[in-house]
C-alpha cells in the first residue's frame, strides 16, 4: 500500500514548492528557490524508489482516491517509472539551471512556481492509473506551459508563440477529453489497466476505434506535428529553461499517451497508418529545415520537430517500446543541448577553422550506403535479425541511412583512411546499439506493451514507403555539396529556411501577427 501511494505522492513536493514560490514572486527569492530545488530532488528520489519497488514487487497500482470510478490513482509499471524518473531528473536539472539563469529577473519567483506546477502536472500524467488523472495532467501541463511561454509578455514574438501554443493545446485537450469519454463508454470503466486488458482481447468496437482516432489527433497536435508545428519553432523568446523543460514529458506527451493506450491504438490500423504518414512527413521536413537555420536554438527547435515526427512514426509502426526508448534518449540529449547552447556557440566560435572538406561523389555515396547496409545486416544477424518484426528492421535501416551519410565523407577521394575506418566503426556501433537497445526495451516492457503485430498489405506498403523516402532524402543530403552552388539550390534553401511558409499560413489564419498583450 505504501509503495503504491509513493508514485501518487511524487508530484506533492513540487506542488508545495510552487506554493512557496508564488508567495515570493519577485527577484531573488532565495528560500523559495532552494525549496523548489529540494522539491524536485525529492521527486527524483521518489521516482528512483519506485524503480526499486517495481523491481522487487512487480507492477502494481494504488487504490483510487475519489468516487464513482473517477479520481486519482497511480499505475506502477515499466512505462510509468521510466517516464517519472525522466521527468523528475530533467525537472531537477532545469530548476537548478534556472535559479542561476534567471538570477535578478523581476518575476523569478513566479517563473519557478509555474515551472514546479508544470512538472507536477506531467508527473500526474505519466503516473496516471485512470482516464480522469490522465486528462487532468495533460490539460494542466499545457495551461502552465503557456504561462512560462509568456514570461516576457512585452515581446510580440513571445505572445504570438504562446497564443498559437494555446490554440493547439486546447484543441488537443478537447480531442483527448472526448477520447477518454468514448473509452469509458466503450469499456464501462475509467481504469487504464482494465481498458488495456479488454482492448488486448479485441473488445471495444466502434467506440474504441473512434477513441483511437481522437487520441491520435491529440498526440499529433500536442507533439507539434505538421502542420501544427509552428509554435514550437518560436518558443525561443521564452527563457532557455523553458525550451529544456519541453523535453520533460511536455512536447513528447503525445507519444506517451499513444504508448500508454497502445492496445487501443492497435484496434485501429488505419489510424496507425495516418500516424506513419504524418510522423514521417514531419520528421523529413524538420530535419531538412533544421540544416538551414542560422540560430542554434532555432535549429534545435526544428530538430525537436523532426524527432517528434520520428517518435510518432514509431508509434504508427506499432513499435511502442522503441518509441518509449526514443523519448528517453531524445529528451536527455535535447534538454542538455538547449541548456548548453550558449557555451556551445562560444566553443564553436573559438575553434580554428578547418581546411577544405572532402566532398563525396555519386560513387562514394553509393559505396557508403551499400557498406552501411551490409554492416547493418551482419550486426543484425548476431541479434537474431531473421526473428525481428519487419517494422523493427525497417526502422533500423532508416537509422543506418544517417550513418551512411557520415560514411560517405570517409569514402570521398580527399578523405584520409583514418576517417574511413572511423566512420565504418560508427556504422557498426550504431547497428549494435540499435539492436541491443531494441532488445532490452522490448524485454523490459514485455508485460506492459503489446508485441508489434505482423504487417498486413497496408503496413508493408507504409514500411516500404518510409524506407524508400528516408533513403532518397539521405542520398540527396549526402550529395548536396555537389550541387549546392546551383541557383536552384539557393532558392530551395530559402524556401526550406522558411519551412515552406506553413507557419506563415497558420499565423494568417489565427491573426498571429496581431497578438495582443495579455492583461
Amino acid at each position: 500500500m505504501l509503495v503504491d501511494l509513493l508514485a501518487l505522492l511524487i508530484p506533492a513536493p513540487l506542488l508545495f514548492g510552487a506554493a512557496v514560490a508564488f508567495a515570493s514572486p519577485g527577484a531573488r527569492p532565495r528560500l523559495s528557490l532552494r525549496i523548489a530545488e529540494a522539491a524536485a530532488l525529492i521527486a527524483l528520489v521518489g521516482a528512483v524508489a519506485s524503480i526499486v519497488a517495481l523491481t522487487v514487487a512487480g507492477p502494481d497500482f494504488s487504490p483510487l482516491i475519489g468516487f464513482g470510478g473517477i479520481g486519482l490513482s497511480a499505475r506502477l509499471d515499466a512505462i510509468s517509472v521510466t517516464m517519472m524518473t525522466l521527468v523528475a531528473f530533467i525537472g531537477w536539472i532545469v530548476i537548478r539551471y534556472s535559479n542561476t539563469y534567471l538570477d535578478g529577473e523581476a518575476r523569478q519567483g513566479a517563473f519557478t512556481g509555474w515551472l514546479c506546477l508544470t512538472l507536477a502536472s506531467v508527473l500526474l500524467l505519466v503516473t496516471a492509473g485512470g482516464l480522469a488523472q490522465l486528462v487532468l495532467g495533460w490539460v494542466a501541463a499545457g495551461v502552465f506551459l503557456q504561462r512560462l511561454l509568456l514570461f516576457y509578455p512585452e515581446r510580440l514574438a513571445a505572445r504570438r508563440a504562446a497564443r498559437k501554443a494555446g490554440i493547439i493545446s486546447r484543441l488537443a485537450d478537447l480531442a483527448l477529453i472526448f477520447a477518454a469519454l468514448l473509452l469509458a463508454a466503450a469499456y464501462g470503466t475509467a481504469d487504464l489497466g482494465a481498458i488495456m486488458a479488454s482492448a488486448r482481447a479485441g473488445d471495444g468496437g466502434v467506440l474504441a476505434v473512434t477513441a483511437a482516432g481522437l487520441t491520435a489527433l491529440a498526440a499529433v497536435l500536442k507533439s507539434a506535428q505538421f502542420p501544427a508545428h509552428g509554435w514550437l519553432t518560436e518558443v525561443m523568446e521564452a527563457p532557455t529553461p523553458v525550451s529544456a523543460l519541453l523535453h520533460a514529458g511536455v512536447i513528447n506527451a503525445g507519444g506517451f499517451v499513444l504508448i500508454r493506450l497502445a492496445d487501443v491504438m492497435l484496434l485501429a490500423p488505419a489510424v496507425l497508418a495516418v500516424l506513419v504518414v504524418i510522423g514521417g512527413l514531419t520528421a523529413l521536413l524538420g530535419s531538412l529545415v533544421m540544416l538551414t537555420q542560422p540560430a542554434v536554438k532555432t535549429s534545435l527547435a526544428w530538430s525537436t520537430v523532426a524527432q517528434m515526427g520520428f517518435m510518432i512514426l514509431q508509434c504508427g509502426l506499432a513499435l511502442f517500446p522503441l518509441a518509449l526508448l526514443h523519448i528517453v534518449a531524445h529528451s536527455l540529449y535535447k534538454a542538455h543541448s538547449f541548456l548548453a547552447s550558449g557555451g556551445a556557440v562560444e566553443r564553436v566560435a573559438a575553434i580554428r577553422r578547418p581546411g577544405p572538406v572532402a566532398i563525396p561523389d555519386a560513387g562514394a555515396v553509393g559505396r557508403a550506403f551499400l557498406t552501411a547496409l551490409v554492416i547493418y545486416v551482419f550486426i543484425g544477424l548476431a541479434f537474431g535479425l531473421m526473428n525481428k518484426a519487419p517494422q523493427v528492421i525497417a526502422l533500423g535501416a532508416i537509422l543506418i541511412f544517417g550513418v551512411a551519410y557520415m560514411l560517405a565523407q570517409g569514402y570521398a577521394d580527399a578523405a584520409p583512411a583514418a576517417l574511413t575506418r572511423r566512420t565504418a566503426l560508427y556504422a557498426a556501433l550504431t547497428s549494435a546499439a540499435y539492436f541491443g537497445l531494441q532488445t532490452a526495451a522490448s524485454h523490459l516492457t514485455a508485460g506492459d506493451l503489446p508485441a508489434t503485430p505482423d504487417p498486413g498489405a497496408l503496413e508493408w506498403g507504409l514500411v516500404a514507403l518510409a524506407v524508400i523516402t528516408f533513403g532518397m532524402v539521405a542520398v540527396v543530403q549526402a550529395m548536396f555539396p555537389l550541387w549546392a552552388h546551383h541557383p536552384a539550390a539557393a532558392g530551395l534553401r530559402v524556401h526550406l529556411s522558411n519551412g515552406f511558409y506553413v507557419n506563415a499560413v497558420f499565423d494568417r489564419l489565427i491573426g498571429g501577427w496581431t497578438a495582443r498583450r495579455p492583461s
